[in-house]
């Protein structure tokens, strides 16, 4: 690696410029210190307000002026600092219009509103003892370092920041659950804390990983009635706004259908909607989930300064730290008022022996100052086991300077009671600084016995089931096919051939004649070729059906498959390729019964079938299927069940009114081929000669078979010319010619 000495100066200015800029702006502006859980421009305002605390209400244009002199920005970042700050309605009270966190509405100008420390904030904060501070920007100022926070304010207040090359998204939690859990620590035992949002809603923190990870927030929707849905909470980091801007967005693009949206949202979250005709509430709201911002994705990231160092850690690791500087914060609080108390009870102590033991009196002999101070330390030495500590030079001034008129007042009971009071309250600190934990945890537990009741928790926790999109979308878009063309989409719309209703999230597959199939996304207008079979929306295991001439032998085979596997835009085959294979028929679905017409030979006595495809096994796409016959099929009719019921009715009908015609009972009837009948052929061939054998010795209207009746048949004298017309009209029939 190259020596920075060998770059120029120009370079080394802009590598020291660069690593400045990017320290200051991680420790002095984006990212919060773990200490006291508040960047730079908080920690100023806060202190800016307890110095000019007197219990009255500031306007909140003074406090930016007085904070402009610690902050080196201008201010309208102090300004928003503030408002954020105070929205939190945490250490801050107001008084004005702050703004609305619900409906993202912005606050009024700063010489309107004011401010003021609240007393959580006052009582927890501030330590002049323990606070450390540091010159201010100019030098004309002092300003902490950080404040000597008692509760663990970076995870209750949470925060957002980008800085260079790094950010931070810290999640806000409940207050008394975070101060139970400081009680569990204490305790020796562990702890599970998850986030708290003003703006309520529900949440699901099952991706959540102890301040990072994922985590899902969605709104709290109740069905008022089947045509109408109010929105009474909303997701962290959105507004009423912003919320009805992402519905609106889903109604125009046809996502969701709705009549109308009214926000009546004041103190409480309140939006209000009316649905479409034909739509419905409970389908209404898994499609809100779906598509719009009733449900975000929250990524938190846990990055904080510690130890003059930006680090990502943990809520827990977090939360420990901030409790054992709890702990040692109490502590020195607790020893600077024991070293208090000492002091006021020595200067209290040595007032008494001056007074009641009348050393003063002493002093009226002396000539010169040090004979009085001398004087007075040897009257003193007598009492001095009734001291705590040795009696100093400043010990004697103080002595001397008392007034002749307190000494005159002197009230000896007063004193005694004082010095008794002061002995009582230094036994307590004693025995305090032997229990610091045990003291932290009473600490707390007035915390929550004083606040707990003003922060309840507002987020609902829920692990919630994933509504796929695909799912609730509506069928707002029609495909059309032109043949002609070619062209596919939903952009094609004239004389089309073939049209279904999908959605944007569907996949179409599209089966060609030739037997090969690919699957593709809902596309606006492409070329898809002329010789398209087949084409639907992919859903689920939908059941294939298919019959298609194999081209090297010229036969057909049945087949049964369920949806294909695929990948997009790949090209696949349902039967090997071949230039005379080509699919014969194809429909979906259970129940599918057709009529097969095979061509006709000299010595074959029977040239149609019936075949049901359920009687045949579904299997893979790519399987080759069941051979039908070893005759050529000339025609194939799909059968519904009220078409061959009318069939049959018309027959019996026409054979009861000419018994003549009937044939003798020996004929053989129509017969329907299943997949395990076997040497159907030759049992053809040997019927067609017993037949011959028999047309010398009948008559030759009782030598013909029935056949299955076709629409085109003339001549029938089974059906009429006008249930002819009306079986045309109800079977779908298809001239299957070979292909060249």
């Amino acid at each position: 690696m190259e020596d920075i000495a060998d770059f120029g100066k120009l370079h080394k200015l802009f590598d020291e410029n660069f690593i400045e800029y990017t320290s200051y702006v991680i420790k002095e502006r984006a990212i919060p210190d773990i200490n006291d859980g508040l960047k730079p421009v908080q920690r100023r305002l806060l202190q800016t307000l307890y110095n000019m605390d007197d219990g009255r209400f500031q306007k909140v244009a003074n406090v930016v002026g007085e904070t402009m002199k610690l902050h080196p920005h201008g201010d309208a970042s102090i300004f928003g600092a503030l408002i954020n700050l105070a929205n939190k309605d945490i250490l801050i009270e107001r008084q004005g219009n702050f703004g609305n966190i619900f409906t993202g509405d912005q606050a009024s100008a700063a010489r309107y509103i004011e401010c003021r420390l609240a007393p959580l904030a006052k009582e927890t904060l501030f330590n002049r003892d323990l606070t450390e501070y540091q010159p201010s920007y100019d030098g004309r100022m002092q300003e902490p370092v950080t404040l000597p926070a008692k509760i663990p304010l970076l995870l209750l207040l949470g925060a957002e920041g980008i800085a260079v090359g790094m950010a931070t998204k810290i999640m806000p939690h409940n207050f008394c659950e975070l101060l139970r859990a400081q009680k569990k620590i204490l305790k020796g035992k562990s702890v599970t804390l998850y986030p708290d949002f003003q703006q309520g809603g529900m949440l699901d923190i099952s991706g959540y990983n102890n301040g990072n990870g994922r985590l899902k927030c969605r709104a709290k929707i109740v069905e008022k009635n089947e045509k109408t849905i109010v929105i009474e909470e909303i997701p962290y980091s959105t507004t009423t706004t912003s919320i009805i801007d992402s519905i609106e967005k889903a109604d125009k693009s046809g996502k969701i259908k709705i009549q109308s949206i009214n926000d009546y949202t004041a103190e409480k979250v309140e939006i209000e909607i009316k649905l479409a005709r034909g739509i419905y509430a409970r389908e209404t709201i898994k499609a809100l989930y779906a598509f719009t911002d009733c449900e975000v994705p929250i990524s938190p990231n846990l990055t904080v300064i510690k130890d003059n160092q930006p680090v990502n850690i943990s809520v827990e690791e977090v939360l420990h730290y901030n409790t054992g500087k709890l702990v040692k914060d109490l502590e020195k609080e607790l020893q600077i008022e024991l070293g208090r108390l000492q002091d006021k009870l020595h200067a209290r102590t040595l007032e008494q022996i001056f007074i009641e033991e009348r050393i003063y009196k002493k002093i009226e002999e002396c000539k010169t100052a040090k004979a009085i101070t001398d004087t007075v330390k040897k009257g003193l030495d007598v009492f001095q086991d009734k001291l705590i500590k040795q009696v100093s030079e400043a010990d004697i001034e103080h002595l001397l300077e008392i007034r002749i008129k307190r000494i005159s007042r002197f009230d000896i009971d007063r004193q005694r009671k004082e010095i008794k009071e002061i002995k009582s309250s230094i036994k307590d600190i004693e025995k305090k600084l032997k229990d610091t934990v045990g003291f932290t945890i009473s600490y707390i537990d007035n915390l929550l016995k004083k606040y707990g009741r003003q922060y309840p928790r507002r987020t609902t926790l829920e692990t919630f089931t994933e509504v796929k999109a695909r799912k609730v979308a509506l069928s707002n878009l029609t495909v059309g096919y032109h043949r002609e063309t070619g062209l596919f989409g939903y952009q094609v719309k004239t004389d089309c051939d073939m049209t279904f209703s999908c959605s944007e999230y569907d996949k179409i597959l599209l089966i060609y004649k030739d037997g090969r199939y690919k699957a593709i996304k809902v596309p606006d207008k492409i070329f898809v070729d002329n010789d398209i079979y087949w084409a639907g929306k992919i859903e689920g295991d939908t059941v294939f059906n298919m019959l298609y001439r194999e081209g090297s032998q010229s036969l057909t085979y049945v087949k049964r498959f369920s949806t294909p596997k695929f990948i997009l835009d790949k090209e696949y085959h349902l039967f090997p390729a071949h230039k005379k294979s080509w699919i014969q028929f194809l429909q979906t679905g259970e129940g599918v019964r057709v009529r097969i017409d095979f061509t006709p030979t000299p010595r074959s006595k029977i040239n149609s079938q019936r075949l049901e495809f359920d009687e045949y096994l579904i299997k893979g796409e790519g399987a080759i299927g069941k051979r039908l016959s070893t005759r050529t099929v000339r025609r194939i009719s799909e059968l519904t069940t009220r078409v061959s019921d009318q069939q049959n009715e018309s027959e019996s009908e026409n054979n009861a009114k000419d018994p003549k015609e009937k044939p003798p009972q020996s004929a053989v009837p129509e017969q329907v081929v299943t997949p395990d009948k076997k040497g159907d052929d030759q049992q053809n061939e040997s019927e067609s000669e017993n037949n011959a054998k028999k047309t010398k010795e009948k008559p030759p209207q009782s030598a013909v078979p029935e056949q299955v009746v076709t629409p085109e048949k003339k001549g029938d004298d089974l059906q009429t010319t006008a249930e002819k017309k009306k079986a045309k009209s109800q079977l779908g029939l298809f001239d299957l010619k070979k292909k060249e």
